[in-house]
């Protein structure tokens, strides 16, 4: 049998559950489902690149690290990709979402969020057209560990990459205050108001980080297999599954959730057929559901 599914399922779960951080935390602590998130991704992977450009053309192309089909200008630009995009995610909030949400009508800032993912996405296919594009077009040798797995180096770098950063994730809401006055608020918003909490960090704190890492995630996506304007309404689903699989709310649980979904889908299409990887996926999503309603990770509602 052919274990290689293992490795994609890792990576492509790994993406998944990194990018499912930002539906969750945007889940419990503004109360509503963001359909825009996935296309958070493809802007930070087309702003990431334009970013990439601009470097290219001020300081000249730039060598490989090593074995890498990427340089250092793709790591600075990641960095800048993140906080434009987060800049986005902001922007899209005052202009929209935060007026919504005073009229405490949650179903209306949802379907605003499906507007506004289909505006975003029409807009990226005007300015960048639909046609596909890459970080690097140069072409990778896979190395083989054993057991007839093999894996190039950009893949083992962005591995490595998601778990830093889920690392530093995890550190930031258990140990900084801005983290645990994010799990007060998605616990309690009204006791997290009466204490004193700052609602409006809380607000700001969640989008930086989910559109941060919707970023992350898109520049992985893109570096590992193209870019292009669908690719984040492609994982929507996937990442909406993780988050609910995981449990709405923590961040440890959208991180494995991802997983178990990237590895499920990975192992229908070795085993059964690419038609049925969604089908297969979801199967196991409501399997668990079913014998545990909040997820892994979550929490019963009182």
């Amino acid at each position: 049998m052919n274990l290689q599914f293992i490795v994609d399922g890792l990576i492509s779960g790994s993406l998944i559950g990194l990018g499912a951080i930002g539906i969750t935390l945007t889940y419990s602590i503004l109360r509503f489902s963001n359909f825009a998130h996935g296309d958070f991704m493809a802007w930070g992977a087309y702003g990431t690149l334009s970013v990439v450009a601009a470097i290219g053309a001020l300081v000249g192309t730039s060598a490989p690290i090593g074995a890498l089909s990427f340089g250092w200008p793709l790591i600075a630009a990641t960095l800048i990709g993140m906080i434009l995009t987060a800049c986005l995610a902001l922007l899209l909030d005052w202009l929209l979402f935060a007026r919504l949400r005073d009229r405490g009508q949650s179903i209306i800032v949802v379907m605003a969020s499906f507007g506004a993912s289909m505006a975003l996405r029409s807009l990226l296919e005007f300015i960048f057209t639909s046609s596909p594009t890459y970080f690097s077009r140069g072409i990778q040798m896979a190395i083989p560990i054993g057991l007839g797995i093999r894996i190039t180096p950009d893949q083992m770098v962005m591995l490595a990459t998601t778990v830093i950063l889920v690392t530093a994730m995890h550190l930031f809401m258990s140990r900084s205050q801005t983290g645990r006055e994010m799990r007060a608020y998605s616990q309690n918003p009204a006791l997290a108001r009466v204490v004193g909490i700052d609602t409006a960090r809380v607000v700001r704190a969640t989008w930086i980080i989910g559109a941060a890492l919707a970023c992350a995630a898109g520049v992985m996506v893109g570096i590992l297999v193209q870019i292009r304007p669908l690719m984040g309404l492609d994982l929507l689903l996937p990442m909406f599954a993780a988050a609910i699989l995981g449990g709405i709310g923590s961040v440890p649980g959208a991180v494995l959730g991802g997983l178990i979904i990237g590895l499920s889908e990975a192992a229908a299409v070795q085993l059964i057929g690419a038609e049925w990887r969604a089908a297969i996926a979801f199967a196991i999503l409501m399997a668990v559901l079913l014998v545990r309603p909040m997820g892994l990770f979550g929490r019963a509602e009182r």
